[in-house]
């Protein structure tokens, strides 16, 4: 018999205890970090509100930067008067700040509350050396995306499943008098480059990454270049089509939105963006597992996913408030029917909850068409590699993506290269 579900009442009633009985000896003004749109902020602003009225005293404001600027902002300001206390963060970054001390480790109740309430890959995510750093919130996901009404009109009947059917659905969709292309990559994005490639590699077998390694010198990542260069070399992918930024805004989306692309790997979180765009024509979007490689056991995505962490720059009474309010905006009591407040607002973007209940909760809208074929995979996910070097080894593999894509490099030049890379990254890192 388990005991999973007393230990998780208990915990959450501990921290609903803590919360409702904070006192605080002076007023603490709480600043919280992220990259959200202004509608997402508006949300997290009113749930700052709605906290407050239980904890007079306690004020929680929200500044939100770019994706671009979010690390850059986090680094430059940690530790300073006015400095950010809490910080939404991807998942990839925590190695080096808690290296290089700039983030606060959890409090004990709050530890437990992640290691009870999360699933355990994800509450991994959100630790290092077996220390847990911050809450764990949405959890993101790779599918192939496709244009339903696109492959009819090419006589396709079925979502492949094999890179071979793969490749072909991505020629019989390319059609060069419409300006339409088969399978849409991104560039000029680091992480809308990698996360496609990576999960084709180990749909294919391989891994980025192998005991703290980089591992893009096997053949299952020989055979993913090559993908590449066939789909590219064919035709049926054209690289201007697909310039994004980490909003997707640019041609990637664009081309999708108007019909000009007929597949896509992407995450589950651009759902919002993708409904904006498409409207009633959203309907035309279906979603499947990745395509399985000569190497491969079966489709496996790479999952990544974000947390919120506390400055360890911050003062011991803007810790004390920061880990209070975090408790509370991500427990069961802050939102409705049982959700967190986190949960809320992560699936008013589309965005997938990584807390146990908050799934439970929200179990109805998960099951969309589009959102259930990214449920469905979660099971067979590989998390992407969180090691010290991992951003600038994501950068660097982006850069031998790209040459394939603009025919600076071979699918063979680029394997060699972005593994020597690879090596020396790492390798610098770990010193």
């Amino acid at each position: 018999m388990s005991i999973r579900p007393f230990a998780g009442a208990f915990v959450g009633v501990a921290l609903a205890a803590l919360s409702a009985g904070v006192a605080f000896a002076e007023d603490v003004t709480v600043s919280f970090l992220t990259h959200w749109p202004p509608e997402t902020v508006a949300k997290l602003e009113a749930a700052a509100a709605t906290y407050a009225k239980d904890h007079p005293g306690v004020k929680v404001e929200v500044r939100a930067v770019p994706f671009g600027d979010l690390l850059t902002t986090l680094r430059s300001q940690a530790g300073q008067a006015g400095g950010p206390t809490i910080a939404g963060i991807y998942d990839l970054w925590l190695p080096e700040l808690v290296r290089d001390k700039l983030v606060d480790a959890a409090p004990e109740a709050n530890a437990s509350d992640v290691t009870t309430n999360w699933p355990k890959g994800v509450a991994t995510a959100a630790s290092a050396g077996g220390t847990v750093y911050g809450y764990p919130n949405e959890i993101d996901v790779y599918a192939l995306n496709y244009n339903k009404k696109l492959f009819e009109e090419a006589g396709i009947k079925e979502a492949p499943k094999t890179w071979d059917d793969f490749f072909s659905a991505a020629e019989k969709l390319t059609n060069k008098d419409k300006g339409q292309q088969g399978f849409g990559m991104i560039n000029s994005w680091a992480a809308g480059v990698v996360h496609p490639f990576a999960s084709l590699l180990a749909s294919n077998g391989g891994s980025l990454v192998v005991d703290g390694k980089p591992a893009l010198d096997s053949e299952s990542a020989g055979e993913t270049f090559g993908l590449y260069e066939k789909l590219i070399q064919s035709g049926a992918t054209v690289a201007t089509m697909g310039t994004a930024d980490a909003n997707t805004t640019g041609p990637f989306l664009d081309n999708f939105v108007s019909g000009k692309t007929g597949m896509i790997i992407m995450a589950n979180w651009w759902e919002s963006a993708l409904k904006a765009g498409m409207g009633d024509r959203f309907a035309d979007i279906a979603t499947a597992p990745i395509p399985v490689g000569p190497k491969g056991d079966g489709p496996h995505s790479i999952s990544y996913s974000w947390l919120t962490v506390v400055s360890e720059g911050a003062s011991d009474a803007e810790k004390k408030a920061a880990w209070d309010f975090l408790a509370w905006f991500n427990g069961p009591t802050s939102g409705a029917n049982g959700a967190s407040g986190m949960g809320d607002l992560l699936q008013s973007m589309g965005i997938l909850p990584s807390r146990t209940s908050d799934v439970t909760a929200f179990a109805e809208r998960l099951k969309t068409p589009f959102l259930a074929g990214y449920v469905s995979v979660l099971n067979e996910a590989h998390p992407f590699p969180t090691v010290l070097g991992g951003q600038e080894f994501t950068e660097s593999l982006q850069g031998h993506l790209e040459a394939i894509q603009f025919g600076k490099e071979t699918a063979a030049e680029a394997q060699k290269a972005a593994q020597a890379d690879a090596t020396a990254i790492l390798e610098k890192a770990a010193k």
